[in-house]
């Protein structure tokens, strides 16, 4: 008997240890902590890093393509969905998010994983310019890869959110970047910051606090009627990003007559819409139906839709 409860208390103390040791590790990276998971867990899905590509002279610009194991040549090419990291524009790197490339690319895309400058180096409006830089590089080599140029979809999650749709909705960044407009087919957005003033965090005083015209920065600043069409998810529990960001651009959205699905999950916090892209979490399926579901119509020409009910405010 007493053995038997040295056993038990070992075996309890292990599981405690790995629990420890697995928050620590999230607490570090814990999107490479996610990618390890999902690589366990889920296998590779058919999924391949193609080839990673330097986007300019600064060791953050580059892009990591996902795409099938089939050769370019042997299929119709396929749509393609470049995803933006987050980390509060001081973290973060694409060779952490594996997982986003196994999660999309079964569903019939190519993936790039793009790189920005971060911290000093990235300060508005660096990490837009690169955000553009790694959309021009897709429209020039995305077709050795399988993937068709014409038709791209945007997403990020937190800061890389704040970026795709920066990018998308400031017409400046495509336009000097050579990247024309109507190649973007729509853009996903995950727990994104796009109406924070007046700043009030270490993260965003870095990355803004230089820029004279503060309102030119927002994202909200920017709508127009001809925007591409967005779907912006966040968690009612985001205490990181407030969900009164989802409610701002989706009603400026809304007036401006633009397409926005504002759509507001319960009882998510600021990672959880990211970590739902990961297997195991990804059975939790709501996300990743909203994520597939959105990109398929908007690269397929079809009828936007939302394949939950979801509360938009």
């Amino acid at each position: 008997m007493r053995i038997a409860l040295y056993a038990l208390g070992g075996l309890f103390l292990f599981g405690l240890l790995a629990v420890l040791a697995l928050q620590v590790a999230i607490a570090r990276n814990g999107p490479a902590v996610l990618d390890t998971v999902d690589r366990l867990f889920g296998g590779a899905r058919g999924a391949t890093l193609a080839v990673r590509a330097s986007t300019g002279p600064h060791a953050r610009q580059k892009v990591l393509v996902w795409a099938t194991e089939d050769p370019p040549g042997s299929r119709e090419a396929l749509p393609v969905l470049v995803f933006v990291h987050g980390g509060s524009w001081r973290d973060g790197d694409p060779d952490d998010y594996g997982f986003v490339g196994r999660a999309i690319v079964p569903e019939g895309f190519v993936v790039v994983l793009a790189g920005y400058r971060l911290g000093e180096a990235g300060r508005y409006p660096a990490m837009l310019e690169d955000t553009a830089a790694a959309i021009r590089w897709t429209r020039d080599n995305i077709a050795a890869h399988g993937g068709d140029p014409d038709r791209i979809v945007l997403a990020g999650h937190s800061a890389g959110a704040y970026n795709a749709v920066s990018t998308a909705l400031d017409t400046r960044w495509l336009r000097e970047a050579g990247v024309p407009t109507q190649s973007i087919r729509g853009v996903i957005g995950l727990s994104g910051p796009y109406d924070f003033l007046p700043l009030d965090s270490e993260s965003t005083i870095a990355a803004f606090g230089h820029v004279d015209d503060l309102e030119s920065t927002q994202p909200i600043a920017h709508v127009r009627d001809d925007a591409p069409q967005m779907l912006l998810i966040h968690g009612d529990e985001d205490t990181t990003v407030k969900p009164r960001n989802l409610r701002a651009l989706g009603d400026a959205m809304e007036r401006a007559g633009a397409n926005a699905i504002p759509t507001l999950l319960p009882g998510m916090d600021h990672s959880d819409p990211l970590v739902s892209l990961a297997a195991p979490w990804r059975s939790r399926r709501a996300v990743f139906d909203l994520v597939t579901s959105f990109a398929h119509a908007v690269t397929y020409q079809r009828e936007t839709s939302v394949p939950v009910q979801a509360e938009t405010r």
